[in-house]
């Protein structure tokens, strides 16, 4: 969106919550992989506040997903009472404010800016991994615990699966060949039988934010979690779909400019380590790690497929969702054996 516009809808965005309060500057501080932007708005008596200005999916889910958050933040316990950034208020509900002219449909929320003590290093060493396994395990804990009080999430996996079939059987021109239709179509019907066979509908549903790159949360000198600020792909789930984000950054290659979506990460030693960490604390099931293969497998399909044209800017996506097609979806059921993760964590099966 062009930088006139998005500072014009703030500056409306802004009116709405409190027209008395004067913004001295709009500063752009976006990430620039996703079409989300995010600035930083400074006032005339230097308080600051954080905008996110997003037009990517549906302003219903987003709305939602904001109201369940601050509710997760008010209701996480310590150490976790202060680690997710919380949004502005407004006779008690989230503030958000949807602008609508033209073709142009977009919302802002404003949140308190976040504290940020330490990042982890792009390369994570056996120590570091095991910290943020241990973090990660203690974290999914605390997300149980609040869940139980969460408002209801009307978004499913199952049905983003449907809704890209529904994309595909309505203009298949989209996807670009027959041979990627038919692709899509057959994997869209693996996930929903992989689904069937590991009872993924016995998994707890609980708060998952799936996105774990190391640019979107801080910890503490001991490597704790310390504050978080990127609900880009936050959704009510089972804490499988965090899963490959944490191999992602637990990987050799460590955390990248560049980047890709291979699922040879989730058996490398590195993340085997990670696993057999958060085992310990929050032990995992036989049928959590064979489904490690379909929350990858509908990560492909739902953020990569059905989204990335929204979702990434268009560089990435075009490279993500060629990848895609020729390398990630015909990659799921060679290259991932979860024989190796549960021989490593003694799980029977």
């Amino acid at each position: 969106m062009e930088h006139e516009l998005s500072t014009l809808i703030i500056r409306k965005a802004w009116e709405g919550y409190d027209a008395s309060r004067t913004i001295r500057s709009i500063e752009d501080i976006s990430a620039n992989v996703s079409t989300n932007q995010v600035f930083r708005i400074t006032f005339d008596d230097d308080d600051i506040i954080i905008a996110k200005l997003s037009s990517f999916g549906q302003y219903e889910y987003f709305k939602e997903d904001h109201r369940i958050i601050q509710s997760l933040s008010n209701n996480l316990l310590y150490p976790f009472e202060n680690f997710l950034a919380r949004s502005l208020l407004k006779n008690n509900r989230v503030y958000m404010y949807r602008y609508r002219h033209g073709k142009t449909d977009a919302w802002v929320v404003f949140y308190n800016p976040t504290r940020i003590l330490e990042r982890m290093p792009r390369r994570l060493e056996e120590n570091n991994i095991r910290k943020l396994a241990q973090q990660a395990a203690k974290f999914h804990k605390a997300c149980s615990r609040a869940s139980k009080i969460l408002p209801k999430s009307s978004k499913t996996m199952r049905k983003d699966i449907n809704s890209l079939l529904d994309q595909i059987n309505t203009d298949e021109s989209r996807f670009g060949s027959r041979a990627n239709v038919d692709l899509l179509k057959y994997h869209c019907d693996l996930y929903l039988k992989g689904r069937a066979k590991y009872a993924a509908n016995t998994f707890e549903t609980i708060p998952v934010f799936i996105d774990w790159n190391i640019g979107n949360f801080s910890v503490t000198n001991k490597q704790e979690f310390y504050s978080r600020w990127d609900y880009d792909w936050f959704r009510m789930s089972n804490r499988i779909m965090d899963f490959y984000f944490f191999s992602r950054v637990a990987s050799d290659v460590g955390d990248r400019t560049v980047f890709s979506y291979y699922i040879t990460t989730l058996t490398e030693d590195r993340f085997i380590l990670f696993l057999q960490e958060y085992h310990k604390l929050n032990p995992l099931t036989a049928n959590e790690v064979y489904f490690m293969k379909e929350a990858y497998r509908f990560f492909i399909l739902n953020y990569v497929i059905k989204d990335g044209k929204h979702f990434f800017h268009e560089q990435y996506a075009q490279k993500l969702q060629q990848e895609a097609y020729d390398i990630y979806l015909p990659s799921v059921d060679r290259d991932f054996d979860a024989k190796i993760i549960l021989d490593a964590l003694k799980i029977k099966y």
